[in-house]
């Protein structure tokens, strides 16, 4: 997989990413939707696809994206397909903390430290280039408006920016409940994407245990580890101590 595109999880956070706070918006259902993203992503280079509800690695060959490519490996370990929505509830550490490190990196964002209450060391997360963001936006904008199916990651996305609740984010107010209403709409565009959303949204409303369609889970079947695990705080882009001295602070 090239460098030159970006992926699904990257476009997400760009999407998330409030360019005036430097917080993510949805910080908690953020977090289950790049973990979905993963999924799409790994789909679309031809590496997982889906089996009913499940999740099956076809290509076990890395795609060169070290992230995506610890999420191959977990489920290649598996055995066997696992369920989109264990797998996309299963506990992860830093993985919203994982895509930002790896976007500053890129050069997309930048760290601006700061303080919390003028006493904890906080670091939010600014967009370098708000072009970027704004090409990413546009592609979901021109999907809405024409009514022309969109390529399947254009789909993918809108499918995963509604699963999390950007809706809100990207189009505000009365004014943007038409807008909302049609990126949901686009949901049906892309199988995966949609098959990946709907498990996001199962999450969320505590419906892990039971499986949304196909056959059921046989008796014993654990769910699987996710992408990597989390405990992030509940509002905005989790901040990082500097210097190692005080915990991580939570950008409000």
């Amino acid at each position: 997989m090239g460098r030159s595109r970006r992926t699904l999880p990257e476009e997400l956070l760009l999407l998330a990413l409030d360019p005036a706070t430097g917080t993510t918006a949805q910080p908690q259902s953020l977090d289950l939707g790049l973990a979905g993203a993963q999924l799409v992503e790994l789909a679309l280079a031809g590496r997982i696809a889906p089996d009913g509800d499940r999740i099956a690695v076809v290509v076990p060959r890395p795609t060169g994206d070290p992230t995506l490519d610890c999420a191959l490996e977990l489920l290649r370990r598996r055995g066997a397909p696992v369920r989109a929505v264990h797998w996309i509830g299963g506990p992860r550490l830093g993985l919203r903390q994982t895509y930002l490190s790896h976007l500053e990196r890129c050069g997309m964002v930048h760290a601006v430290a700061g303080q919390m209450c003028g006493v904890l060391p906080t670091t939010r997360y600014q967009a370098t280039d708000n072009e970027i963001s704004r090409e990413i936006r546009a592609r979901l904008d021109s999907a809405i408006r024409t009514g022309v199916p969109p390529d399947p990651r254009t789909a993918a996305l809108a499918a995963l920016a509604h699963a999390v609740g950007l809706g809100k984010h990207l189009y505000p107010g009365n004014e943007g409940r038409s807008s909302r209403s049609r990126l949901r709409d686009l949901i049906r565009h892309d199988p995966m994407g949609g098959l990946v959303a709907h498990a996001v949204m199962d999450v969320q409303n505590g419906a892990v245990a039971q499986p949304r369609r196909g056959p059921a889970a046989p008796a014993g079947r654990q769910a699987g580890p996710g992408a990597g695990p989390v405990a992030e705080p509940a509002h905005g882009v989790p901040m990082q101590p500097h210097h190692g001295s005080m915990a991580r602070a939570v950008a409000h």
